[in-house]
């Protein structure tokens, strides 16, 4: 791997990228008695929390505004140490935070949990990027007393462990927060027949423009759903030493179909929806707790952020380019609710990462002004349908996410993905953020067009692909479905990149477990265009199409074989099930 050291002579490669840099003439040696004697650190005014600045000179000083600021300086310097040794170059920094919360949510509830080396390399690969705040998403990947059936070979996460990493994120300077679903998103529970009793429905119901049926969310008018979620949360939120709990009710389309009927019929959907969110608020309270939730239902009626608790956290999110970070927040904002913005990685439903898309949607959340209705910001990763995408391809939109919340100026400068590749990736040759973003625009130009693949009964699609990538829409269709949608020539254009970016991995100097992932990826990618080419070719041969099920075969064995390197061994089967459903219309039967 080629070193990070550079020259006094170079230009530093900071992450995230400071306000301002400047370069003075000569050099500083620090000497051998080490960087740590070398500090000098004075508190005063700055222009605001966690805003410091360094100054290289005769010695190495540091000014800043709070504790935050002095943790945040001295990363900094400890990427200026990497990089230069002993002999720095003269310069002075100034720098700070655009958001007073940067936070990461990773979902931990779609088969994939992290082992515990796992967490703490990522939690200090977080704090290396700047962030503070860390929120691990549930629905049954807690093991709560008595409610074993829930988790039971999911390899859950523990009390003993929630403590550890809680006291590790402390260490760090960063917040863990508790996050548990109180509201939707609980089909694995209301499926049993312990938990089935409380769901709103065991029916047909709409999950936007889509038929859907069985349960989703709790019965917002049954008491026993408060009782259920009082349960979970008093024996979740003692674990965490952040006052802040996620309780989710995103979602919830389900609410009216089923026993809320009458009274949404009533008293309206959104005067159910607040009554019941206000009753987990509650609940929060007399755990010492403050609530945060998912805004989208309260923002799709308006007039239900008028019912809902001040005190809420609105998390308002979109995974879009053309979410309206800015107008949510400011709806919210204008009720006296603290409001933080949640963008998305986009890696999800996409195995390869939708890269113009993540970066665009991670740009609206931190456009000009929008920290005056917003204090927060949160980048998710979530893991729909067995969390197939690779680590390298989160992290990507992570990594941006860090620059968009400490300094957005400097999101799309064009040296960033080389700066991300040294201090993400651990890649100094500066290549492989470049590389990832190629591979997850591999299908770009048909997502441009492929919205019905995804909404095929949508009166008025959007021409564009939503929440997934064009590659993972088609190979979940049917083999005679769906095949009018982008012409041939499109999806052999689609091969030609993802052969290029193949042929690049292969010079790649990022770590072996990055190249197998990414490679892995690429295998992911090299099926579903073959499967979609076949799918539109006029004369395709048997011999061509079956050559489709060794090939994901392989791809089921690498899967199994890449997991336990950064994952628990309990969600494989469950992930490994989604390629099998695949498997089933991967060709004509």
């Amino acid at each position: 791997m080629k070193s990070m050291r550079r020259h006094p002579d170079e230009e530093p490669v900071l992450f995230p990228r400071p306000r301002s840099v400047t370069r003075q003439s000569g050099v500083f040696h620090i000497g051998t008695n080490g960087l740590a004697l070398a500090v000098k650190v004075r508190h005063g005014e700055m222009d605001g929390p966690g805003h410091y600045s360094i100054h290289v000179n005769d010695l190495v000083e540091i000014t800043c505004a709070d504790a935050e600021g002095e943790r945040a300086a001295r990363t900094t310097l400890r990427q200026l140490h990497v990089q230069y040794g002993q002999t720095w170059p003269r310069l002075e920094i100034y720098d700070g935070p655009e958001f007073a919360t940067r936070g990461v949510m990773l979902d931990v509830s779609r088969c994939r949990v992290p082992t515990m080396r796992e967490f703490f390399e990522i939690i200090d690969l977080l704090a290396l990027l700047k962030f503070n705040h860390l929120q691990l998403y549930t629905e049954h990947a807690f093991a709560y007393f008595g409610h074993e059936e829930a988790w039971r070979g999911w390899s859950p996460l523990t009390p003993s462990e929630i403590q550890r990493l809680d006291a590790y994120c402390r260490g760090k300077g960063m917040a863990l927060a508790a996050n548990q679903n109180c509201f939707g998103h609980l089909a694995h529970w209301l499926k049993m027949p312990k938990y089935q009793h409380l769901a709103e429905t065991h029916g047909e119901w709409m999950f936007d423009v889509w038929p859907r049926s069985g349960p989703f969310s709790l019965c917002p008018t049954d008491e026993k759903s408060v009782d259920f979620v009082r349960d979970l949360l008093t024996q979740l939120c003692p674990n965490f030493s952040s006052p802040i709990v996620n309780i989710g009710c995103d979602e919830t389309y389900d609410v009216g179909f089923g026993r809320s009927h009458e009274a949404v019929q009533t008293r309206g959907r959104h005067a159910v929806y607040a009554e019941f969110v206000s009753k987990v608020c509650d609940i929060t309270r007399e755990l010492n707790r403050r609530p945060a939730f998912w805004a989208d239902i309260a923002l799709h009626d308006p007039e239900t952020l008028d019912q809902l608790p001040q005190d809420l956290i609105a998390l308002c999110w979109g995974y879009e380019p053309d979410s309206q970070f800015y107008e949510w927040a400011k709806e919210c904002n204008s009720r006296g609710m603290e409001t933080w913005v949640c963008p998305g990685t986009s890696s999800w439903c996409s195995v390869t990462g939708r890269s113009a898309e993540s970066l665009e949607n991670i740009r609206r959340a931190s456009v000009p002004d929008i920290e005056a209705v917003a204090e927060g910001f949160l980048i998710t990763d979530w893991g729909d349908r067995g969390h197939h995408q690779t680590w390298p391809i989160s992290l990507l939109g992570i990594a941006r996410a860090a620059q968009a919340a400490w300094n957005p100026d400097s999101l799309l400068h064009p040296d960033l993905d080389a700066a991300i590749s040294q201090w993400a990736y651990g890649d100094a040759s500066g290549e492989i953020a470049g590389l990832v973003h190629e591979i997850g625009d591999i299908d770009y130009p048909i997502r441009q067009i492929a919205g019905k693949l995804t909404r095929p009964n949508d009166p008025k699609p959007a021409p564009r692909l939503l929440n997934q990538s064009a590659l993972f829409a088609d190979l979940w269709k049917p083999w005679d479905q769906g095949v009018e949608i982008a012409p041939l020539a499109m999806w052999h254009e689609a091969a030609e990149r993802l052969h290029d970016c193949r042929v690049k991995l292969g010079k790649s100097n990022a770590s072996a477990l990055i190249r197998d992932e990414v490679g892995h990826t690429l295998d992911c990618a090299t099926l579903a265009l073959t499967r979609a080419m076949l799918r539109r070719k006029p004369n395709a041969t048997s011999g061509e199409i079956t050559a489709l099920e060794p090939q994901l075969q392989h791809i089921m064995q690498e899967h199994a074989r890449l997991w336990p390197i950064r994952s628990r061994s309990g969600g494989l089967e469950q992930s490994l099930e989604f390629y099998r459903t695949i498997g089933k219309t991967l060709v004509p039967r």
